[in-house]
């Protein structure tokens, strides 16, 4: 096993270039994430532009990509518990590699179609449940505590930058090759994000074998109770759920929202979505300065909330200058909920024992991102019942709204996240292993 890499005071050398293995994650997840972008912009523009879906079948699209995390989220976090993480990962990217390129073929053949798309959205929407997991629960093994934030804020940023390019070049690679064709260039990011991984030296023990062979839904309680029985954690995982519903609400319809309402290009559309996206560069980097200088509680509060309050600039958009209100507002929100989401992890981390990440990252992911689906589900129904604009506002007004949940928490009244719970006590609290920091 290769040991892992600690940080020395004494040096300013990054970490990217004295971690090879680190390094070599950092570009996996970031080619993984670009390609992520494309199909975020190319699948809603292949139902559009070419087999004609509305706004409801746009939305179900969106929704099938993350209804995994309902069906299996929470046993994958167990799986990944019980199992070395990175040939999890591994398998995952060789699974997304190969339906992507379907897309493409199925067309040359003449099975394309919205059912068809579904279908690849839900499998590899399954592989991501799966890559997402374990992910989370690797970095820990890689890199020691002291490491963590500043991979953490890395792998965000360089996420952000990716979703970036993803965004921009959909369109622009839709318009040069066709958009069904940009599958290709998406499954070949899945195909270098293997290869990465499969590169790396670093390798984990093998977890020990429970002694009591306890059940798969023991296991899967155990992490829900970790949830339910922390304030901490059971706040930020309610306020991820109620701001998954709202972005996906408004993000599953702001392509055909472009197209339809404000009279937009296919190729201009992921221009657009590629400059609001550019926030999360800068959400990435101010997050570990702002958390050092105001704390992390504070600076968790100032980017979830008050950042979240230019979303309500997104639907008033319109051809022309008023094309600015829509970069600023999408700016501002993906600023937010990078740094937000830099924050969290760096916290998860260190608050968590290693060998219950897995099944803590299972529980909030299916609390979080369950609501995507539904969130996917709601922005479609909502832009078929009512105007396309007026689905904007309804589904936008709710990102400010869902932070409220942080003001009435332990949050509102804390300078510094903590790293480590207190000891559970009284009655009907829920027992949990020692947290303290020699477990770690």
């Amino acid at each position: 096993m290769t040991a892992k890499r600690s940080l020395n005071p004494k040096t300013n050398v990054g970490l990217l270039r004295r971690h090879r293995d680190f390094r070599l994650l950092w570009c996996g997840e970031t080619a993984g994430k670009f390609g992520a972008s494309v199909t975020a912009v190319a699948m809603p523009l292949i139902a559009v532009s070419t087999l004609h879906a509305g706004p409801l079948q746009v939305g179900l699209l969106s929704a099938s990509a993350w209804l995994p995390w309902l069906l299996i989220g929470l046993p994958v976090g167990v799986w990944v518990d019980r199992m070395r993480r990175r040939p999890i990962m591994v398998a995952a990217a060789a699974v997304s590699f190969v339906l992507f390129a379907l897309v493409p073929l199925a067309q040359r053949t003449g099975h394309l179609s919205i059912g068809l798309l579904m279908a690849i959205a839900l499998l590899t929407g399954t592989a991501a449940v799966f890559f997402q997991t374990a992910y989370s629960a690797y970095l820990p093994s890689l890199l020691d505590p002291a490491d963590q934030p500043e991979g953490n804020a890395k792998l965000h940023g360089s996420a952000s930058a990716a979703q970036i390019g993803g965004l921009g070049s959909a369109g622009a690679i839709g318009q040069g090759v066709g958009v069904v064709n940009a599958m290709f260039a998406n499954a070949a990011t899945f195909l270098l994000s293997l290869l990465c991984l499969v590169s790396i030296r670093h390798r984990e023990p093998r977890p020990p074998r429970p002694a009591d062979r306890r059940a798969l839904l023991s296991d899967v309680g155990d992490g829900l109770r970790l949830v339910a029985g922390d304030p901490w954690l059971r706040t930020l995982t309610l306020f991820g759920a109620a701001s998954n519903l709202a972005l996906m609400g408004y993000q599953s319809i702001q392509v055909v929202f472009l197209v339809h309402t404000v009279g937009l290009s296919p190729g201009a559309v992921g221009g657009l979505i590629a400059a609001t996206s550019a926030g999360g560069i800068a959400g990435a980097l101010l997050a570990r300065r702002t958390s050092s200088r105001i704390g992390t509680a504070r600076a968790t509060l100032l980017f979830e909330l008050g950042f979240a309050m230019f979303a309500l600039l997104i639907p008033a958009a319109f051809a022309g200058a008023g094309l600015l209100l829509f970069v600023v507002g999408g700016w501002c929100v993906s600023a937010g909920v990078v740094a937000g989401n830099v924050i969290k992890a760096s916290f998860q981390q260190r608050y968590c024992p290693p060998e219950l990440l897995g099944r803590l990252t299972a529980s909030t992911a299916f609390l979080n991102f369950g609501t995507i689906p539904l969130g996917a589900l709601l922005g479609g129904w909502l832009g078929t019942v009512y105007d396309l604009r007026t689905a904007m506002w309804i589904t936008t007004a709710g990102v400010p709204l869902a932070a409220l949940i942080l003001l009435f928490s332990p949050i509102r009244r804390s300078r510094d996240l903590p790293t480590a719970p207190s000891s559970p006590s009284g009655p009907g609290a829920v027992p949990r292993p020692d947290f303290s920091p020699q477990s770690r």
